[in-house]
């Protein structure tokens, strides 16, 4: 690739640009972690590899640190995998095509995965270099954080001596995550039954969404493509009769839908057209700020199969009406904070069922729970059932963190300001390391990463080289 060789400090891009030639989508992880591991081999620096691809790479503090705590550097291996319409790129078998946009790094028509390469290229720059003073460096890479922390939840954290760690997975430069909500992901499944019905056969979209990551941007007010689809069928139900055929929208569980396709059959399909007229202008109107582009669309198409019977229309119409989505709470305690959310990610239609996947978030267990009672009670009296998978417990504050006071410190030296402290709706692995690893003094850190989780992702070049500066300043401090 090469698109990168021009830029400093070159290890760091370097790293970068060639996690970038690997697919490393989440559940695609094995390449990546044996890339790693050869890394490792390559520098004989001891490693631990595990079945889930989670891997940790050690290397010994420089001469004069070797009485100083043990530092962790932490980032995981996945990546969000999005894609523009019409980009034919298979994102599990290729690279990355990067480009340079004046201060900013980006893919060509995917996501870009700084979130989270850019924290494994700093860690591979740390452990490859002769001249960056620091005690004992414990870099530990995990796996599928994109759809549930499950690296992190799996990984023997045995071998790791620290008791400090900088999490590498923030996106705002200056800003020192300390709290995070914890969550899981949710699954409600319908069984479906079919019977003919006579009429004409549309194809539905909703699309044009701006999308982002339903934890950080949750709260910017931007529409949901599955539970707009469930507004749009509705109307349309309201004027004529109507039968739906297949559902489907979204590819991550954690990020907002930009796009939701449905196929229906209608007894009047003049009707049908003005029902959608109506709604695009209402919905237009509501998201004109946050969704420009949003649109609703139907083409006439032929039925494959039959459709679903009437009770189990309704009941699928009723689960996109009733399921909550959004913001459930705001935090009483922080100012702006977003206490507890959900988001349907996915919704997928097959013969026999149908499948709805929500990422689930709260800084409380107790409303986190309440949630999942809350699903449970509707998809029982639907007569579906509810999976709930990859639950984690959030990362609470710790009021007295020396690590959290010594980078503080360097962050004045080297911005002549002090850092923001915040906590975070979205979720970090600080929570589950905290977990496994008693007394843990954990802070997150991270460059600026704008759109994360869209084909619009980038990377900003100048903030990766203040990052690095303060990152190997730490280090060198850290005695």
């Amino acid at each position: 690739m090469n698109v990168l060789t021009q830029l400093e400090p070159q290890n760091v891009f370097s790293f970068f640009e060639q996690m970038c030639a690997i697919p490393h989508g989440s559940g695609n992880t094995k390449a990546i972690s044996d890339w790693c591991a050869a890394f490792a081999r390559e520098r004989n620096l001891e490693y631990h590899q595990d079945a889930d691809n989670n891997i940790i790479i050690i290397k010994e503090a420089t001469p004069g640190y070797e009485q100083a705590e043990p530092v962790i550097l932490q980032g995981h291996l996945d990546m969000v995998c999005e894609k523009e319409s019409g980009c034919t790129k298979n994102m599990e078998k290729e690279g990355l095509d990067l480009e340079i946009d004046g201060d900013f790094i980006r893919a060509k028509g995917t996501t870009l995965g700084g979130d989270d390469g850019i924290a494994v290229a700093m860690a591979l720059a740390v452990l490859d270099a002769n001249d960056i003073a620091h005690p004992r460096v414990e870099a530990v890479f995990t796996t599928d954080e994109e759809i549930g922390l499950l690296g992190a939840s799996s990984l023997d954290a045995s071998p790791l001596k620290g008791r400090k760690m900088i999490n590498i997975d923030s996106e705002v430069e200056g800003i020192f995550t300390v709290s995070c909500a914890g969550g899981n992901t949710t699954t409600c499944t319908l069984p479906l039954c079919r019977s003919a019905f006579s009429g004409c056969t549309l194809r539905v979209t909703v699309g044009g969404l701006t999308g982002g990551h339903s934890g950080t941007e949750i709260d910017k007010g931007r529409a949901n493509a599955n539970m707009l689809m469930g507004r749009v069928l509705q109307t349309i139900a309201a004027r004529t009769e109507l039968r739906l055929l297949a559902v489907n929208g979204g590819l991550k569980n954690n990020a907002i839908p930009v796009e939701s396709v449905a196929c229906i059959v209608v007894e009047n399909e003049t009707k049908a057209h003005d029902a959608i007229i109506e709604i695009t202008q209402a919905l237009q109107a509501e998201y004109h700020l946050t969704d420009p582009a949003l649109f609703v669309s139907a083409q006439s198409e032929e039925a494959a199969q039959n459709p679903l019977d009437a009770e189990t229309t309704d009941k699928v119409l009723c689960m996109l009406t009733c399921l909550p989505n959004g913001i459930q709470a705001m935090s009483a305690d922080i100012p702006g904070l977003v206490q507890t959310s959900l988001n349907l990610g996915i919704l997928t239609t097959a013969e026999e069922e149908l499948c709805a996947v929500f990422s689930l978030r709260s800084s409380f267990d107790s409303q986190k729970e309440m949630l999942k009672n809350r699903i449970t009670c509707l998809m029982t009296q639907l007569g579906g059932h509810v999976e709930f998978e990859g639950d984690y417990t959030g990362w609470q504050y710790q009021e007295h963190s020396p690590l959290r006071e010594l980078m503080a410190e360097v962050f004045e030296d080297q911005y002549g300001k002090a850092p923001q402290i915040e906590a975070i709706h979205a979720g970090l692995e600080c929570g589950l390391f905290a977990g496994k690893i008693p007394g843990l003094d954990c802070i997150s850190i991270g460059p600026n990463l704008m759109e994360i989780h869209t084909p619009r992702e980038r990377m900003s070049i100048s903030s990766v080289q203040r990052v690095w500066r303060f990152l190997t300043e730490v280090l060198k401090r850290s005695k």
